[in-house]
């Protein structure tokens, strides 16, 4: 199990529990009670530390190397999953996945940011941050879902659009900002669930719903914690100050007005228990879809619009 620095209190419980299991096993010595009052200590350190976690303590779980992806959710929530590839103009960005699949009995349009567990998958699918094709396939996705009235779920995980010179000559800026005008605008229901990492223009160009949730641990901002310090301290070391500053997590998100729900995560993040996270949020999921299917595509699009005009502060000079 890879822990986090903050979790270094549970690494010696755990290797005293492992000693105490491989004695047990041996069958010299009964550990039983050792090793249950071991688990004991072991659940509510995790409980402790689990309480009460900074802005950057967050962003370290949204990016653990065991949480699920996008394809994980799909596989542990849906059947029948057909991945559509290419934008129909450019080509296929393997940063973003999609197809039509059925959950339980409600067919749907599924897609998300992908990343990769290894090295030569972080490089197959660009760290999970997408090109102008990837959006456009978004795009392309969400409209077919329309031409067969199926719900549109997006699942959000990235560190941003892609950054690359060439991204910009292909129209990057252009890919998204469309994606955020025809999503606007789209005639079925559309639920967007940031699953890890929500950053900036990369994030919100799979990002306009009807509903917008956040698992626990994710975090949504224009900015990551260590860009936002390089640019204030031309530092990375005040990347917790950051985190701090830009409001970032989950339950700000919410008491700003800018997401809908929270998806409860099990105690130790996503990754801790699979299983848990995707019965309580593929739950959450079929339970906004049957709201919002009681709506015309009318009334979706007028309070889609109206969300998203009513978020932020301004005042009119």
């Amino acid at each position: 199990m890879i822990l986090l620095d903050f979790e270094k209190p549970i690494e010696e419980l755990m290797e005293q529990l492992e000693k105490a299991q491989a004695t047990h096993e041996k069958g010299k010595v009964d550990m039983t009670d050792t090793i249950e009052q071991l688990e004991g200590k072991i659940e509510q350190t995790r409980k402790q530390l689990y309480k009460n976690l900074t802005g950057w303590q967050k962003v370290q779980v949204s990016r653990h190397p065991d949480r699920p992806y996008t394809l994980d959710y799909i596989e542990g929530m849906t059947k029948n999953f057909i991945e559509l590839h290419g934008d129909r103009n450019v080509g296929d960005d393997k940063a973003i996945v999609g197809g039509f699949a059925q959950l339980d009995s409600q067919p749907v349009m599924i897609l998300g940011h992908q990343k990769g567990r290894n090295t030569k998958e972080r490089q197959y699918r660009n760290f999970g941050m997408a090109n102008p094709e990837g959006y456009r396939k978004a795009l392309r996705l969400m409209k077919l879902a329309e031409k067969f009235n199926r719900p549109v779920i997006t699942l959000i995980d990235t560190p941003g659009a892609s950054p690359g010179l060439e991204a910009e000559e292909r129209g990057q800026g252009e890919a998204i900002a469309k994606n955020l005008m025809e999503m606007a605008m789209l005639k079925v229901p559309i639920i967007c669930v940031v699953i890890g990492e929500g950053a900036s223009g990369g994030a919100l160009g799979i990002g306009v719903g009807d509903r917008i949730a956040m698992l626990e641990n994710s975090w949504y901002s224009v900015i990551s914690p260590e860009n936002c310090s390089t640019i204030l301290w031309r530092s990375w070391e005040h990347k917790e100050k950051a985190a701090e500053a830009l409001k970032l997590t989950a339950d700000n998100m919410l008491k700003n007005g800018l997401i809908d729900k929270i998806v409860k995560e099990p105690l130790g993040g996503a990754h801790s228990n699979k299983e848990a996270i995707f019965k309580t949020l593929k739950t959450e999921l079929k339970r906004m879809i049957k709201e919002l299917k009681t709506l015309s595509a009318d009334e979706l699009i007028d309070q889609r619009v109206e969300k998203f005009s009513n978020m932020g502060v301004y005042e009119e000079a």
